[in-house]
């Protein structure tokens, strides 16, 4: 018979069936070595108070098994039924507190496991939300243009104004979607940074360099202090894109003829990237607002954009460790300042 097939009922009896048969063994054999009755009798006492005993204490140990598996499930059950904490028990140094600590770690991290995978459900439904609420109006306008142009006998010249401010939706669309699907891919983690010591000069270089042509068009002056020499462990390509976005902001929402500056300092834990436009400048009390998901100032919505450039900037910057600030007033232009670790 296999250990593991055992019962417990089934090992007291077996080992219950060899204490009698061990008995009766000694017994027979003090009788026959000695030939006195008394002291076998005398054997058969002490061996039954010892049998009383080992009973006594075999019941107890039972008892005190089957209290700590009702105990043991209880809190099973419990944790199965959703509770927030599984109940604890604050006896000291004892099996059952023991198993309870570890039953509460195990459901700490069940717990946490949980609120990961809750939150990574309630950003992917808010960004597929967000998708769809701000894909309806060029997909609107896309759909009238194309019934407009099947439908109506246009000249060659409406014709083209039609195709080109569908090749402006549809660019609209392309830019929404990318931009998106990096926010989402931030969001749940699906992007890793490769960090590498590189000249900052040269990553700001490539954010100015996709902002440049806007800015020329508006006849604005750029203006960039930074150290050629100076050299900051971080990814390249998505900081690049984090200042691209601020700086596109500036350029942007500054009227033609005025001036966006980009000054560098290095501080004792951080390198400070310090972006200042002469534009229009931010409400305060839209200050805590501007690095949501799609939020633009009414008084800018004539202006193209589509309010996630601030978000995806900002998200950049922290998972790299940094931080941004602004300040800025209503007229009087604004301040963004870029916060990375410089170690």
């Amino acid at each position: 018979m296999k250990a593991e097939s055992l019962s417990i009922k089934g090992i007291v009896s077996v080992l219950g069936t060899l204490a009698v048969c061990v008995s009766a063994g000694f017994l027979i054999f003090v009788y026959v070595a000695t030939g006195r009755v008394d002291l076998a009798l005398a054997a058969l006492l002490y061996m039954s108070a010892l049998y009383v005993f080992m009973g006594l204490a075999m019941f107890l140990i039972r008892k005190k098994v089957v209290l700590f598996s009702k105990k043991l499930c209880y809190t099973i059950d419990r944790m199965m039924d959703g509770e927030k904490e599984p109940p604890r028990s604050f006896e000291k140094e004892t099996l059952l507190s023991r198993v309870e600590h570890k039953l509460g770690r195990l459901f700490a991290m069940m717990q946490e496991r949980e609120k990961s995978l809750d939150d990574e459900k309630q950003s992917l439904q808010e960004v597929v939300s967000d998708i769809s609420h701000q894909v309806k109006t060029p997909m609107a306008n896309l759909k009238m243009l194309s019934s407009t142009l099947l439908e109506t006998e246009l000249s060659g010249e409406q014709r083209t104004a039609f195709l080109t401010t569908m090749d402006g939706q549809i660019d609209k669309l392309d830019f929404l979607l990318s931009s998106m699907i990096k926010m989402s891919r931030l969001e749940i983690g699906a992007l890793t940074f490769t960090k590498a010591l590189t000249p900052l000069y040269e990553t700001i270089a490539e954010a100015m360099g996709a902002v440049f042509l806007l800015a020329d068009k508006k006849q604005m002056r750029i203006k960039v202090e930074c150290d050629e020499g100076l050299y900051l462990p971080h990814d390249k390509k998505w900081t690049a894109e984090a200042l691209f976005n601020i700086l596109d902001n500036a350029v942007k929402y500054t009227p033609a003829g005025g001036q966006v500056s980009v000054q560098v300092t290095k501080m004792e834990m951080h390198i400070k990237i310090k972006i200042t436009d002469t534009g229009r400048g931010i409400a305060e009390q839209y200050h805590s607002q501007i690095f949501k998901r799609f939020f633009r100032e009414r008084e800018v919505y004539s202006i193209e954009g589509i309010g996630i450039g601030l978000s995806l900037a900002r998200k950049i910057i922290m998972l790299q460790g940094g931080y941004i600030m602004v300040e800025s007033s209503s007229g009087a232009g604004t301040t963004f300042s870029v916060y990375l670790p410089n170690t």
